[in-house]
């Protein structure tokens, strides 16, 4: 009788311990689904952004390419600015090794000056449009400097106020206002319109200059 209580308490032991093993088995396996629904929904959602970054990045790739194309029209605006500051370059410095007279060798210095710095201005820029630009005078500017080139004392600093002063300021101030209108380009018209004042200065100094040089020889 003894035995038969041993057998059943050894068999109500192994029941308790069964499901016990049983138990923690199933936990285990439940967990174990938890954390593989957990990473399969942490990779659709980095698959969704990684596809969502691309998206965005795409478009912005192609907004900047837009961007930077040009219309004829400013492509040619950017030129004639680089040819206008060009000439005022180069004959500003005939001007500095030419003439003899103070006034005109200083305002000279201001064109290679600050047509220097317009010129570097509109080199940046037409780097950045993807424009290439011209690396000598147009045709009419060459003439221009090689009929100065002849000439020397009075005849030179009349011509070189009368032709790179008034006439070029004149002709490059109409330019820059079509440009600053009709630009489709922000980048552009902002170079126009930066560069507007400092042409109607020199046009003014050059005016103010030729009037002083009537008045000395209607003086004489």
């Amino acid at each position: 009788m003894q035995e038969n209580f041993m057998q059943k308490k050894l068999l109500a032991i192994g029941v308790v311990a069964a499901m016990f093993s049983a138990a923690g088995v199933q936990a285990q396996t439940a967990a174990q689904s938890a954390q593989s629904t957990t990473n399969q929904t942490e990779k659709a959602h980095a698959a969704g952004s990684m596809h969502s970054t691309s998206g965005a990045s795409g478009a912005a790739g192609a907004t900047g390419s837009g961007a930077a194309k040009l219309s004829a029209a400013d492509k040619k605006g950017i030129m004639d600015m680089a040819i206008a500051n060009m000439a005022e370059v180069e004959t500003g410095k005939l001007a500095l090794s030419k003439s003899q007279n103070a006034d005109v060798k200083t305002f000279a210095q201001q064109m290679v000056d600050d047509h220097g710095k317009a010129l570097s201005e509109v080199q940046t820029l037409a780097q950045a449009k993807g424009v290439t630009l011209p690396t000598e005078l147009d045709a009419k500017h060459k003439a221009m400097a090689a009929k100065l080139e002849k000439l020397s004392g009075d005849a030179f600093d009349k011509e070189y106020m009368k032709q790179a002063g008034l006439n070029d300021h004149k002709a490059t101030h109409a330019k820059l206002q079509k440009i600053s209108k009709s630009a489709k380009d922000p980048d552009v018209k902002g170079a126009a319109d930066k560069t507007i004042p400092t042409v109607e200065q020199h046009l003014k100094a050059a005016q103010q200059m030729s009037v002083a040089k009537s008045g000395t020889t209607s003086g004489k």
